[in-house]
């Protein structure tokens, strides 16, 4: 029977295009229902089938073919689902072996499994952080394939058995549980140990796989001396892709999946990468209002119950045709304009008021001693309202933007400025984009600043996708930040969800971009405001038009040469107009970039409300870098009393600066900014302090001459 089951060929699947728009945020992205094969009694298991297909992608001969049972056990059939495959489990012989042991051991050593709260305690084997661990030059699958060799007629003889069900819909998870990973928060692992129902038997999952290459740079192995492989093995073969739990639609724009890791990438980083592109393809359930399920920074359970919660959480091809869930319309009915269905905890939240900002930029004198030295605090953010004079604005830039090209597809690629209403366009921008033309002013604001065309954006989109099966050694640092960026927005909240992977992969392909830059935490929030109204490929070319067009890369770039260039021009405009408010920051010893780093990182995405932002960010597409200039010293001309006064210390200055600030009248707020930018006089003294500030860091003075 053994020579007439076939062999089940796995076929890599299809490349996808990357001509459609990103998913929508808020509802789940494209998934597809998982393909129904029953196995017959001269079918190999999946089982099987999954273990050959493991083996094959880490470049190693699969073990060789023996007999396996088809037929599930009673209470394994009762815990399964028609819809999700079940979990690979052995039967543990009363006499273990040794050739089994071995292997244990390796696993317990490879930090690869990780639990959560339904599953076994890490200590269910005694002793297990006392046992040697295995050297790195026989850490990869040729020594665990030895003992899998060894193992496979023992398994037979005493009875093993394995669990069978969909060869293809089954694999994907089990390569999502397998993999490697590696945070702050992971933990060394041990193989759990579930009973089943009846209770007479022990059930072991099958162990991780251990990498192909070195281990991960978290995780080193103590030295032992290596085992010798078995004689039986022979060369490796060529790594093969997993299958994909549901079909690949060729229409996907992140469907150039890679399913085996690249020469020398690190496993855990590519573990990251992978889930992401297997996610992409699939989708999840419940995006947009459902939490989701942590497959990167903490490993799905061994538990039955986590299991199947962890499988029922990838998307079936149902979420765009389905009809809306009951949770899924309460959460959009809590939604704002912006996306938010929660608004962001903030701990110090101050009133940035109007008042001191209808006087234009000027040398002042200090105000009175006897000022309060804590600014008016607020008790929560007020809610967004709808912008005066929206719908007369909407007319109005309606009838100043005209397209200039269109795409394949007829919608509009390029906007540009009516010639009768280019005098007016800045004004436009201080007064507020309305939030339906602003994707498109945006772009047409970074296309005439960074004077890049259809063409170049074309590029940059090749780019983007020719970089997302590139790895990037910063995947697992861009994982752990995803999660935490612009925490309340429906667009981020489901994890792994179209806005999280849209962010993942953003983030990835900008740090393969400059080798300087890499990625920062900055970033991050960047790309998610961007995100909110461009597709993936379009935030990416923007990312790059802002990295190099307005001066992003001197601030990105090692030390932040530009963000101490900002803080030095800004320190000098303190100097000139509020020389006492320069004395205080003096003698409380408090640096501007003590204050002031995250303002320009971040270019005040985590400093103002979300809507005063988008204003900020209107003006600075407009005018460049010097837009936040503007707006710190905004910040500190606002605050002059409270700085100066007699009561005011190191503490009490430090905090208030370090506020989140709510401005009173965004307007007036603006119109200010406005106004200083338009100063040609002090725009000229602003370009030549820039050029002192370089000339100070070639002689080596520059660190004397900032706060």
């Amino acid at each position: 029977m053994e020579d007439a089951a076939p062999a089940l060929v796995l076929v890599p699947p299809t490349p996808l295009t990357f001509d459609s728009p990103a998913p929508s945020p808020v509802r789940a992205s494209a998934s597809y229902p998982a393909q129904s094969h029953q196995p017959t009694i001269n079918q190999r298991p999946s089982s099987t089938t999954t273990i050959f297909s493991i083996y094959s992608m880490y470049g190693d001969e699969v073990p060789p073919r023996t007999s396996y049972s088809s037929q599930l056990a009673n209470d394994d059939r009762k815990s399964h689902d028609a819809s999700t495959g079940p979990t690979v489990k052995i039967k543990l012989p009363d006499q273990r072996h040794s050739t089994y042991k071995s292997t244990r051991q390796d696993s317990e050593s490879s930090e690869l499994a990780y639990f959560d709260d339904n599953d076994p305690p890490p200590n269910s084997y005694e002793n297990r952080t006392s046992r040697p661990s295995r050297p790195s030059s026989s850490y990869g699958p040729s020594s665990l394939r030895a003992s899998a060799v060894l193992s496979e007629a023992q398994r037979e003889s005493s009875g093993y058995r394995t669990s069978a069900s969909s060869r293809i819909s089954r694999s994907t998870q089990e390569r999502s549980n397998l993999s490697r990973q590696s945070s702050t928060s992971y933990g060394s692992s041990a193989l759990p140990r579930e009973r089943s129902e009846s209770g007479d038997r022990d059930l072991l999952l099958l162990p991780p796989l251990p990498p192909s290459g070195p281990p991960s740079r978290l995780a080193t192995p103590a030295p032992t001396p290596p085992r010798q492989p078995s004689p039986t093995l022979q060369a490796p073969v060529t790594p093969k892709a997993l299958p994909l739990k549901h079909p690949v639609f060729t229409g996907s724009p992140s469907s150039k999946v890679s399913l085996v890791p690249s020469e020398g990438e690190d496993m855990d980083a590519f573990h990251v990468r992978n889930t992401y592109a297997q996610l992409e393809v699939s989708g999840v359930k419940g995006d947009g209002y459902e939490e989701g399920v942590e497959r990167t920074r903490a490993r799905v359970g061994a538990s039955r119950a986590s299991q199947l919660h962890a499988e029922a959480a990838i998307g079936d091809g149902s979420e765009k045709s389905r009809e809306l869930d009951p949770k899924e319309i309460q959460t959009l009915s809590s939604v704002d304009r912006y996306g938010f269905y929660a608004v962001p905890s903030h701990d110090r939240l101050v009133l940035l008021a109007s008042a001191p900002l209808l006087k234009r930029l000027a040398p002042v004198s200090a105000g009175p001693s006897s000022a309060p030295a804590a600014a008016p605090a607020l008790r929560a953010l007020p809610p967004v309202s709808t912008v005066p004079k929206e719908m007369s604005r909407i007319a109005k830039w309606t009838r100043m933007l005209m397209p200039l090209a269109r795409d394949t597809g007829a919608n509009v690629a390029t906007w540009g400025v009516r010639s009768s209403k280019e005098a007016k366009l800045r004004s436009r921008v201080y007064k507020g984009i309305p939030d339906p033309w602003r994707g498109a002013a945006w772009d047409l604001l970074m296309g005439r600043y960074s004077k890049l065309g259809p063409n170049e954006m074309g590029l940059l989109a090749t780019d983007y996708r020719d970089a997302l099966d590139r790895p990037s050694s910063y995947d697992i640092q861009i994982d752990l930040d995803v999660p935490r960026t612009i925490s309340g927005h429906i667009m981020f909240r489901t994890r792994y969800g179209a806005g999280q992977r849209s962010l993942f992969h953003v983030l990835h392909c900008f740090s393969l971009r400059c080798e300087t830059c890499g990625y920062v935490q900055g970033m991050g929030p960047i790309a998610a405001t961007l995100l909110c109204y461009f597709d993936p490929e379009r935030v990416y070319a923007s990312l790059v038009r802002l990295h190099d067009a307005y001066s992003l890369h001197t601030v990105f770039s090692p030390g932040f040469p530009g963000l101490l260039e900002a803080i030095y021009v800004q320190e000098r405009i303190t100097e000139l107009m509020m020389p006492d408010v320069f004395a205080a920051f003096k003698k409380h010893m408090i640096s501007t970039t003590s204050y002031a780093t995250k303002w320009y990182i971040t270019l005040f995405s985590n400093s103002v409300p979300f809507q005063t932002q988008l204003r900020l960010w209107d003006a600075f597409l407009a005018e460049g870098y010097d837009v936040f200039i503007a707006v710190s010293v905004a910040i500190v001309w606002v605050y002059r009393d409270q700085i100066t006064s007699a009561t005011a210390n190191f503490e009490t200055v430090l905090s208030l600066l370090s506020s989140f600030f709510v401005p009173e009248d965004e307007n007036t707020l603006l119109a200010w900014i406005g106004r200083m930018l338009g100063d040609k006089k002090l725009r000229t003294s602003m370009a030549r302090w820039k050029e002192d500030w370089r000339g100070l860091v070639a002689s080596g003075k520059d660190g004397a001459a900032l706060l």
